[in-house]
C-alpha cells in the first residue's frame, strides 16, 4: 500500500485521448481528479471524476476549475493543420493565460503544459535536435504558431509561485485514437506516399505519454529546477514515416500505402489548393497543404536524452507492442472508421 499523499490534480481537456489517459494514470495513483472540458464525459464519472463543463477561453469558468487545486495539467487545445488563426489563437493562446492567470490566482503550485515538437518546424529534415533548437522565422500553419506563442507564455510564468514545465509529445497514438489514426484509416484509400519514403520519424504511444505527464509533474515537486524547462518525448525509435503509417494501415486490417509523388509537387499543389480554399472561403481541410506535404516528406525526430535524465522517461511499451495493441483495440472497435 502506497502512503503517498493524494493530491487535487485537474486536467483541463479531461475528455479528450491523452487528457483520458492522463486521468485514469492519477486515478490509478490515488490522487483527486477534475477535468475541464467542453463535454460531458461518461467514462470519466465512472472512475469518480469531477467534471466542470467550460471553454477554455472563458476566464471565469477556467477560474473556478482551478480553486483548491495543487497541480494542473493543461492538454486542452485546438489541433489541426487548416483553419483560420483566431480559430487556433482564442483555445491555443487565450485559452492557456487563462490557465497561468488561474494558477496564479489560487495559488496552484504546478502547472505541466502539453505543447507539440512542430512549434520548431521550418520545413526542412529535423534529425535528432533537442530543446536548444529556435523557433523558425516564419509558420505555414496556425496550430504551430498558436502553440510556439502559447508555450513562451508557460516559461515566461515560471516563478517562485507557479512552477512550469513543458513537454512536447510527437504524434500520439495507440488504442481509444480519435485523431491520428482515424484520419490516416480514413483515407486509406486516398493515401500518396510523399517524398522518397525514407524520411526518420519518431512518434510516441500514449501509455507513454501518460507516463512522461505524470513523471514531469512529480520530478517538478521533486526538483523545482526544472521550472520553465522545455522536453521532448517520444518512443526514442524513429522509424522511416511511410513504415509507421503501413504498421497502422495493417492494424487496421488494410494494405500498405502503394502510390507515391515527389515532395516538389505534393507541395505546389497545396499551395494551389491553399490559395482556392481561402479564395472561395472553404472551411474544409484541403487535401494537401503545403505544412502537410513538408510534415510528410521530411525527417523529424528529436534528442529526448533531457527527458530521460531529468525526468527518468523511458518509454516502456515499444513500437511493436504499441501496434499488438492498437490491432486488438480495433479489431473490437466495429464501428471504427
Amino acid at each position: 500500500m502506497s502512503t503517498k499523499k493524494s493530491q487535487k490534480v485537474l486536467v483541463t481537456g479531461g475528455g479528450g485521448f491523452l487528457g483520458g489517459a492522463v486521468v485514469r494514470r492519477l486515478i490509478k495513483r490515488g490522487d483527486v481528479v477534475r477535468s475541464f472540458s467542453r463535454g460531458f464525459y461518461p467514462e470519466l464519472a465512472a472512475l469518480g471524476v469531477e467534471q466542470i463543463q467550460g471553454d477554455i477561453t472563458d476566464k471565469n469558468a477556467v477560474e473556478q476549475a482551478a480553486e483548491g487545486m495543487d497541480l494542473v495539467f493543461h492538454i486542452a487545445a485546438k489541433p489541426g493543420v487548416w483553419g483560420d488563426y483566431a480559430d487556433y489563437f482564442k483555445p491555443n493562446v487565450i485559452g492557456t493565460q487563462n490557465v497561468i492567470a488561474a494558477c496564479v490566482k489560487h495559488n496552484v503550485s504546478r502547472l505541466v503544459y502539453t505543447s507539440s515538437p512542430s512549434v520548431i518546424f521550418n520545413g526542412t529534415d529535423m534529425e535528432g535536435v533537442n530543446e536548444s533548437t529556435p523557433y523558425p522565422d516564419r509558420f505555414h500553419a496556425p496550430y504551430p504558431e498558436t502553440k510556439a506563442i502559447a508555450e513562451k507564455c508557460v516559461a515566461a510564468a515560471a516563478s517562485e509561485r507557479l512552477k512550469t514545465i513543458i513537454l512536447r509529445p510527437h504524434l500520439i497514438w495507440g488504442p481509444g485514437d480519435n485523431h491520428l489514426v482515424p484520419r490516416i484509416v480514413a483515407r486509406a484509400k486516398k493515401l500518396v506516399r510523399i517524398g522518397s519514403g525514407k524520411n526518420l520519424v519518431d512518434t510516441i504511444y500514449i501509455d507513454n505519454a501518460a507516463d512522461a505527464h505524470v513523471l514531469a509533474a512529480d520530478k517538478l515537486n521533486k526538483n523545482p529546477e526544472l521550472s520553465g524547462k522545455i522536453y521532448f518525448i517520444s518512443q526514442g525509435d524513429p522509424l522511416p514515416l511511410w513504415e509507421m503509417v503501413d504498421g497502422i494501415l495493417k492494424a487496421a486490417g488494410l494494405g500498405p500505402v502503394k502510390r507515391s509523388m515527389p515532395h516538389k509537387t505534393a507541395w505546389f499543389i497545396g499551395a494551389l489548393l491553399e490559395m482556392i480554399y481561402k479564395g472561395f472561403k472553404i472551411k474544409k481541410e484541403p487535401p494537401m497543404t503545403r505544412f502537410v506535404a513538408n510534415e510528410l516528406a521530411t525527417a523529424h525526430w528529436f534528442d529526448i536524452s533531457a527527458g530521460k535524465t531529468d525526468l527518468g522517461y523511458v518509454p516502456k511499451i515499444s513500437t511493436a507492442e504499441g501496434l499488438c495493441r492498437l490491432k486488438e483495440w480495433l479489431n473490437k472497435e466495429s464501428n471504427f472508421v
